[in-house]
């Protein structure tokens, strides 16, 4: 038997959620307080793997730990994760290894059979409760009661979380969002709209800040979309207006919008934001089950963003866990995925290796968000059956499809991850991607730019299926629109069509529901001037110059040429080009471009090769002299000193900082920029600029943060946890309708 080899870059196998929460709870006090500690030192620990597939980690002289993944790869029994100590199973050393690996996703597919290395009867099935049954004294190792999950229902055959897309495996396990500097697309519409800090509605003259929030904590919206109040707000306050206030808010609840507010109402909540086909019955109240695990989830989520993602280490995150586990036996799959989801972006903030140097705070912020408004709305029995949600599952259309390639886009993601994702679209306008995604950063994600992409017998590269088509018979698609070669699946070269056709000037802002893409935001724009690494434009709105806003390099790699094609475009004023990018998610005025491409019926624009179908992917394509206008006159650009040439952002990166600050650093550090004499300052910002919300919700936040009551003693009096995490929610609510409506008004006219 040939001994293991040692890979101190192995990546550990996947854990179990319920695994990894039951392991935290069996440790003491005090090696909780060591668990931290423990994770990080195995970051860089060798990995040992054998021939059987058994990984080995050494965590001390005394102390190897062995994990024996069943047939999926997932450790999803605690029996699968030993250690030589004497401590063992309630020892530090296993409980850090299944900390230190990757979670699995939400229901990892069902085994065929046992463990070849174990009896059938050794174990639990993968999806047993591991909480449930033994008594407190019992071996959480030794395997659950026989209770099995009501709601797992039949495994799916494949994972839905895992990447297929080429034909090389390492990278399909990767699943890296292809934005630029890991920033989510900002076209997603919230699903839920602004709330009055103190259980009133503020109207928009400006009114006096927020009193004290009862300890119900603000009353939250129960529609699946922006009020009206905040779109209408957000929409005037662009175009200098002021908007109009709300009607008279109800007891305990939101204001009610009439008039112009309760149109807009109608014209947000037509916006379709569809999920996973859910399984309740409309109209019915969840459970009392329901409601309790929909409570436990709040408590949890609550007190992560009490600390911030600084200090909520492993237990936090296991207290998480384990509440998503309950959540998952109560059948509310989308609050389960939501808490998955905040833990994994936990982790990467948190990440030793360097991995939270390119995890945005915005992420974490939306994942929160969705966790926090979720388990507030169930635990208050609404009916909504969105809210339950459903297990996602890959998505079969009924006939082939038939995609137009439109840009490549390069991922440079945490971890050192790298690759490229290819857009296509069909003929109503959805949104596919085919990704390539694997360990080796910039450098790969250059060269997999011309690598080849395999589905089943079909052979391609990226760059010619960005510029062409493809015909795919017996498709499989997963939830985030990605194509999956799964068995029975065809795919054919067919011919593309002009970039004009496939990216209209105003692409659709909004997501298109589950099982397609979000969209990349497009538009015409006309060259102002260069300004350092980045390029302000004019949109171009008919016959009319729409407002200035900026490009910016999705990525500022050297080894990619974004930076170097913005400097070329931003030396020509006056070029007039069709951009397709993604707008910042923290400067609403900010696009960052992935391709580019001539305006139909301009004189002054790109002259770009036939080879090239009308696209220049600016991180691949490097334009050149003759891919300008002949003759066009292209001086260095002028210092740009005008008032009027600049972008102005909007006031609402006072409320993004303080949201996003609050998330990172926790209570203690909301408080205290409130607490200065600078909070007058950003209140009064806000309000001129039209938001008298944002302003009330500001305040608001700052106060309830830095409310610390205490009682004669000089100990807390209480614990007003739940009231600071609805304060948090209604701001970031607020925020996200907000932003999103100004996008759309601006972006998309």
């Amino acid at each position: 038997m040939n001994p293991p080899r040692r890979d101190a870059g192995a990546p550990l196998p996947p854990v179990a959620p319920e695994v990894l929460a039951a392991a935290v709870e069996s440790l003491t006090t005090r090696l909780r307080g060591r668990l931290d500690q423990a994770v990080e030192s195995l970051a860089t620990t060798p990995v040992d793997l054998a021939e059987d597939g058994t990984y080995g980690i050494r965590c001390g002289p005394d102390a190897w730990v062995t994990l024996a993944p069943g047939p999926s790869g997932t450790i999803t029994s605690p029996d699968q994760a030993r250690c030589t100590c004497l401590l063992s199973p309630r020892c530090l050393h296993r409980t850090a290894t299944l900390a230190a690996s990757p979670l699995a996703a939400a229901i990892p597919p069902r085994e065929p059979g046992p463990s070849p290395d174990r009896a059938p009867s050794a174990g639990p099935a993968p999806d047993r409760d591991p909480f449930a049954g033994p008594a407190p004294d019992r071996d959480p190792s030794a395997g659950p009661a026989p209770d099995r999950d009501p709601s797992a229902g039949p495994g799916p055959d494949h994972d839905p979380s895992a990447d297929l897309d080429t034909d090389r495996a390492p990278s399909a396990g990767l699943d890296t969002d292809p934005s630029p500097e890991g920033a989510p697309s900002a076209a997603a519409v919230p699903s839920a709209g602004p709330v009055p800090p103190a259980g009133r509605a503020p109207s928009a003259e400006g009114a006096s800040p927020a009193g004290p929030v009862s300890s119900a904590g603000p009353a939250l919206p129960t529609e699946g979309a922006p009020s009206a109040a905040t779109a209408l707000s957000a929409a005037t306050a662009l175009s200098g207006g002021s908007a109009p206030s709300a009607g008279p808010a109800p007891a305990g609840g939101p204001a009610v919008p009439t008039g112009r507010a309760a149109r807009a109402a109608r014209a947000v909540r037509a916006v379709s934001s569809a999920g996973p086909v859910s399984s309740a019955v409309p109209g019915r109240r969840p459970s009392a089950a329901q409601v309790r695990a929909a409570g436990g989830l709040w408590a949890a989520a609550s007190a992560v963003l009490a600390v911030g993602a600084a200090a909520a280490g492993a237990v936090p995150q296991a207290e998480l866990l384990r509440a998503a586990h309950t959540a998952r036996l109560a059948g509310l799959h989308r609050a389960e995925g939501a808490a998955l989801a905040v833990v994994r972006h936990l982790r990467a903030t948190r990440d030793p290796q360097g991995a939270h140097r390119t995890h945005r705070a915005d992420e974490l912020v939306a994942a929160l968000r969705e966790l926090l408004l979720v388990t507030h709305r169930l635990k208050a029995a609404d009916p909504d059956p969105e809210l339950i949600g459903g297990v996602p599952h890959n998505h079969r259309p009924d006939g082939p499809l038939r995609l137009y390639g439109v840009c490549r886009e390069p991922v440079v993601g945490p971890g050192g991850a790298g690759g490229v994702v290819t857009h296509l679209v069909d003929d109503t306008g959805r949104w596919y991607t085919l990704r390539d995604v694997g360990p080796g950063g910039p450098a790969r994600a250059r060269r997999a730019g011309t690598a080849h992409v395999a589905v089943r017998s079909f052979l391609s590269d990226h760059e010619r299926l960005s510029r062409g088509g493809l015909v795919v018979t017996g498709a499989v698609v997963a939830p985030d629109g990605r194509l999956l070669a799964e068995r029975g699946v065809r795919a054919t070269f067919a011919a593309g069509r002009p970039w004009a056709d496939a990216v209209p000037a105003t692409a659709a802002p909004d997501r298109l529901g589950s099982g397609h893409a979000p969209p990349l935001t497009g538009c015409d724009v006309r060259v102002v001037a260069a300004d350092g690494d980045e390029v302000l434009v004019h949109v171009l709105t008919g016959d009319a110059l729409g407002p200035t806003v900026r490009l910016a390099p999705a990525h500022r790699h050297p080894a990619l040429a974004h930076t170097a094609n913005l400097r070329r475009l931003g030396a020509c004023p006056g070029l007039e080009v069709r951009v397709l990018g993604r707008v910042d998610p923290g400067r609403v005025t900010t696009l960052r471009p992935v391709a580019v491409g001539p305006v139909p019926g301009a004189a002054t624009t790109l002259r770009l090769p036939q080879e090239w179908r009308d696209r220049a992917d600016l991180g691949y394509d490097l334009l050149a002299d003759a891919h300008f206008p002949a003759g066009a006159h292209c001086p260095l650009p002028p210092r740009v000193t005008a008032a009027d040439a600049r972008p102005v952002d909007s006031p609402l990166r006072r409320i993004r900082d303080l949201v996003e600050l609050a998330v990172t650093g926790g209570r203690r550090a909301a408080a205290e920029p409130a607490g200065d004499g600078a909070r007058a300052g950003h209140v009064a910002a806000l309000r001129r600029g039209g938001f008298a919300t944002g302003a009330d919700l500001f305040a608001a936040l700052g106060a309830v943060a830095a409310r610390r009551p205490r009682d004669a003693f000089g100990r807390p009096a209480r614990d007003d946890q739940d009231q600071y995490a609805a304060q948090w929610l209604a701001t970031a609510v607020y925020l996200t309708g907000t932003e999103a409506a100004l996008a759309r008004g601006l972006w998309h006219r």
